[in-house]
């Protein structure tokens, strides 16, 4: 059965605004997990915009299920890795601008870099995956670096206007996850889904995790976030294994 991985990304986001103490990611953290997430994904960014190192440590002291760690391939992240110790790291792209993030990794013409960033990782038991786009050459890149999971890039099918754009990017995604299985690589999907677009995969078997942050924080504003939670994984449970 798939399982719902919460970012609490977006409640350290509203914390920043003001620079202050609350909200308190560690608290939504728990929050997510009593109301049903199967583990917490936070996402370390270089510039700190809204994780800070002390989040991270302090939800992976706390944590009840599982700690994914988000992060771009540097040194500095992989250290912190290596210190925090969560159960799985995802590396993603990260540019300074940007919003949120745009895009897949790019793993073609990397394999080796990224083989021998993720070695340490791995000696250490830590899961890795890497987030990438539904472009076959990107899968089969990953497949090569040793990464265990792949967290397929949802965003371009999520931010489509219009049904025949959303269909072409949806047909993209399906054709990737049946690569990346047949390859003997796991599936994760990630970035901009919530609780309509989300159901076009309810019958696509084999995914592991759904990860996602800013739909369910955007419903807990009107519904609190117990229920926000309890509503995202009551669906994702009714999805095929």
């Amino acid at each position: 059965m798939p399982v719902l991985v919460v970012n609490v990304d977006h409640v350290a986001t509203l914390r920043q605004a003001r620079m202050g103490i609350e909200p308190e990611p560690v608290t939504a953290a728990y929050m997510a997990e009593m109301a049903g997430a199967t583990g917490i994904i936070v996402h370390l960014r270089e510039d700190r915009r809204h994780i800070q190192d002390r989040d991270v440590e302090l939800i992976k002291q706390t944590c009840n299920t599982r700690l994914h760690l988000e992060m771009a391939a540097t040194k500095e992240m992989q250290g912190i890795a290596l210190d925090i110790n969560p159960e799985m790291v995802c590396l993603v792209p990260e540019k300074r601008q940007e919003l949120t993030t745009e895009g897949g990794l790019n793993c073609i013409g990397r394999e080796q870099e990224l083989t021998d960033y993720l070695a340490p990782i791995h000696e250490q038991g830590i899961r890795s995956s890497l987030f990438i786009d539904a472009d076959p050459k990107q899968i089969e890149a990953a497949h090569k670096t040793g990464a265990e999971f792949i967290e397929i890039h949802t965003g371009h099918y999520a931010d489509a206007k219009k049904n025949d754009e959303r269909n072409v990017e949806l047909e993209k995604i399906l054709k990737g996850i049946a690569l990346a299985q047949d390859i003997g690589l796991k599936v994760n999907l990630g970035h901009g889904l919530n609780y309509r677009n989300i159901l076009n995969f309810k019958d696509v078997p084999g995914i592991k995790e759904y990860s996602i942050g800013h739909a369910i924080m955007a419903r807990a504003m009107y519904v609190g976030l117990d229920r926000a939670v309890r509503d995202m994984a009551e669906l994702v449970r009714t999805f095929a294994d």
